[in-house]
């Protein structure tokens, strides 16, 4: 009986993730940053894109308790499995594949850490060169980088309206991309 019980406790928490990680992935793959924001259209800018949008999350959701934590915490090891799976699928080798995922832990927390920083400072040119860096490190100046600057400042406010309950039972809205004007059309 309680197997039962807690099997289906952890099958709805397993499609409450699936559903916000398919959110999270939709987000990061909104064509205009790829088309128009020269985001580099690669395994690294589409992980540079996902993390981004991981890390908007897991900052909305950081200091919850309860399933609010258990979603955060189900949602970023949903990330390293996916991207796992993704150098799997890039043909790395299952001894590389360890030393890669090192890797790119240390890039995703370090990315974290300049945002969260530049969010908590409201410093929009701070985050707009730790974009620049992270997300197009050897392309030189990159215009754009002021425009995900402000959809990631969108996107956390956006986010952090979101009531805790609606993330935790699966729903996460973020803005659509386009000029930083305040009356945005949302993507849902």
């Amino acid at each position: 009986m309680f197997q039962r019980l807690f099997g289906r406790e952890r099958n709805a928490n397993r499609a409450i993730t699936d559903a916000l990680y398919a959110q999270i992935v939709a987000a990061a793959r909104q064509t205009l940053f790829y088309s128009d924001w020269n985001v580099p259209d690669t395994p690294l800018g589409r992980f540079e894109m996902l993390s981004l949008h991981i890390y908007l999350v897991q900052h909305r959701l950081h200091g919850e308790q309860g399933v609010a934590a258990e979603v955060a915490q189900v949602l970023i090891d949903e990330f390293f499995l996916d991207v796992d799976h993704s150098l799997r699928e890039l043909g790395i080798s299952d001894v590389g594949v360890p030393k890669r995922m090192k890797k790119l832990a240390r890039m995703f927390y370090g990315r974290t850490a300049a945002y969260d920083d530049a969010l908590r400072e409201n410093d929009r040119a701070a985050l707009a060169a730790a974009l620049a860096r992270n997300v197009r490190p050897d392309a030189g100046p990159w215009p754009q980088a002021s425009l995900l600057a402000d959809y990631v400042c969108d996107a956390s406010k956006k986010l952090a309206a979101q009531p805790t309950e609606s993330i935790a039972a699966g729903t996460v809205a973020f803005p659509a991309p386009g000029p930083h004007e305040g009356g945005q059309h949302e993507r849902r």
